[in-house]
């Protein structure tokens, strides 16, 4: 990637649009420097579909360059109603179907309601509540289960505090605001930006960039300043957890500059952006991938990242726990065949196998008995483990050519053939379809059975969320929403489609959310990311670049 310094200029927000339940229209006479033609549809949107109707709602709207709109919306405000309580870990009591289960966040009623008891009688003012869900296009919701809480405090110092007794009782429990619970009777408030790419004037580029190497992350603000974006937002999803794989790992499908440079995890979605930005889709993804010599071929598992690691699984048949779609689980799977780029990193992983070092032509150099190390100049690897070690082996003889193929197909079976101005990020679950609601939780490896806290903390409550995705006229819209805070309550899964729809999107997808949310506009990082420590360093962004002359 091409890197040149980006000048740290702020971003200076033009009009301001009020809306109180209604389309959009403008408080202000357009100003020749902040109106184009290309905010014409943030006027014409309807009001964001979060809390009850009537609520305040601004939206500032800026043009970054030609056919590249920014809009800052705030909706609602301050809930009086919200407060921090203390939400405990409930374990299986006496009355649980499962008493040896672990403790978890949801249970069962009559787990909920024991714990609750005990801690009612050890002074705490503990209260059980149910959960209920709303239903997706693949998951029926309904009550995921019950949870315990005890108190209600202003602050949030106040609910730490009262944690700590807890704690010093024998319970244990976290720290949490009623406001993130997605209660449709909120009034807020929300702080969502919206970038718009708009390809009948936009002349600059659209790209997903990854930083140095694969293996490591990056911050977006990073990454953008060093390929003078004029802005930025994150990506997919990737690995964190070393020992899930090589940090920064794209978690799921990497084409960068028409190279597959990670493989999909099986039939989930991914944003694919064409000719630089001049078009995109959203489509399912499936791959194919086998080494070939001499008229042997041998399967390929992956592509770039730790064998045996499969980040949100979705890979082989014999993959352990399953071969679909989990999100946030590593599958693994001692028997494995993985192609490595230069793109990786300064070594290869290490460990027990063998390790084929390919020349820039694909000729067998040396087979590692113990794989591991560094790539000679544009040369590539295969590493095998388990049973695929016997098969590498017999395969590559030093002065061999090995070829690595790979096939990409869409939801339709069609194969894709990426040009060098394709670019694929991985995503989920879906949102929009064809202009309807089509979320996909359960397709897409979100719904984790026996385990309903997890489906309550990622999909149910709200988060910080990144989005993106295609509206009717062709346009890439890209949109984060803070969460995590008082300032912003954030969006859970299902109000995300909601407000990808009413942006007026056809089609949409769930990027990497959480503390990965992050926009940077003009050198600035323009949200508020919800980590302790500030920013997050990434696997990928996707970088809005000016016109080069």
């Amino acid at each position: 990637m091409k890197k040149r310094r980006l000048g740290g200029a702020a971003v200076a927000l033009g009009v301001v649009l009020a809306v109180t339940g209604l389309p959009a229209r403008a408080s202000a006479s357009p100003t020749a420097d902040t109106r184009t033609a290309d905010t014409r549809t943030a006027d014409t949107r309807a009001a964001l579909p979060l809390g009850p109707a009537g609520l305040a709602e601004t939206r500032t709207t800026q043009t970054l360059q030609p056919g590249l709109t920014l809009t800052r919306i705030v909706r609602g405000a301050a809930d009086p109603a919200h407060h921090w309580t203390v939400e405990a870990t409930i374990p299986g009591g006496d009355t649980s179907p499962d008493p040896d289960a672990p403790p978890t966040t949801l249970k069962d009623k009559a787990s909920a309601e024991e714990l609750a008891a005990d801690m009612r009688a050890d002074g705490f003012d503990a209260r059980a509540e149910q959960v209920t869900t709303p239903s997706t296009t693949d998951y029926a919701g309904g009550t995921l289960g019950w949870r315990v809480r005890i108190g209600s405090y202003t602050s949030q110092s106040a609910a730490a505090t009262e944690r700590i007794r807890i704690i010093n009782a024998g319970y244990s429990g976290s720290v949490t605001y009623t406001g993130w619970d997605g209660a449709t009777t909120d009034r807020g408030p929300w702080r969502i930006d919206v970038l718009t790419v708009d390809p009948r004037t936009f002349r600059g580029t659209l790209d997903a960039a990854f930083g140095p190497d694969i293996e490591n992350r990056e911050t977006v603000s990073t990454l953008a300043t060093d390929s003078g974006a004029v802005a930025a937002v994150n990506a997919g999803f990737f690995v964190l957890d070393p020992r899930s794989g090589a940090p920064g790992d794209p978690a799921g499908i990497g084409v960068y500059d028409g190279r597959l440079l990670s493989e999909p995890v099986s039939g989930r979605p991914g944003l694919v952006v064409r000719d630089g930005g001049r078009s995109a889709e959203i489509t399912r993804l499936t791959w194919e991938g086998r080494v070939a010599a001499r008229g042997t071929t041998l399967p390929l598992n992956g592509v770039n990242r730790a064998p045996g690691l499969i980040r949100n699984c979705g890979g082989s048949e014999d993959d352990s726990p399953t071969s679909l779609p989990l999100h946030d689980v590593t599958c693994t799977n001692p028997d494995q065949l993985v192609a490595f780029t230069q793109e990786y990193g300064a070594n290869t992983p290490q460990g027990e196998g063998v390790e084929a070092v390919l020349d820039s032509r694909g000729r067998v150099l040396e087979l590692r008995s113990v794989r591991g190390g560094p790539l000679p100049s544009g040369g590539s690897s295969i590493q095998a483990t388990g049973r695929h070690v016997d098969a590498l082996t017999a395969l590559a003889r030093p002065g061999e050519r090995l070829r690595v193929e790979t096939t990409l197909r869409d939801e339709q079976g069609r194969r894709v053939t990426p040009s060098p101005g394709t670019d694929i990020v991985n995503a989920g679950p879906e949102l929009v379809r064809d202009g309807r609601l089509h979320v996909t939780p359960a397709t897409d490896g979100m719904v984790h059975q026996g385990d309903p806290s997890w489906y309550y903390g990622w999909v149910h409550k709200r988060n910080p969320r990144t989005l993106a995705g295609t509206d009717a006229a062709g346009r890439t819209v890209l949109v984060t929403a803070d969460g995590r805070s008082t300032a912003s309550l954030g969006l859970s899964i299902t109000e995300s489609a909601k407000v990808a729809r009413s942006l007026g999107l056809r089609d949409a997808v769930n990027l990497d959310g959480g503390g990965s949310t992050t926009m940077v506009a003009n050198g600035q990082v323009i949200n508020d990311p919800s980590d302790a420590a500030g920013e997050r360093p990434v696997g990928d962004a996707l970088l809005i670049l000016p016109r080069r002359s």
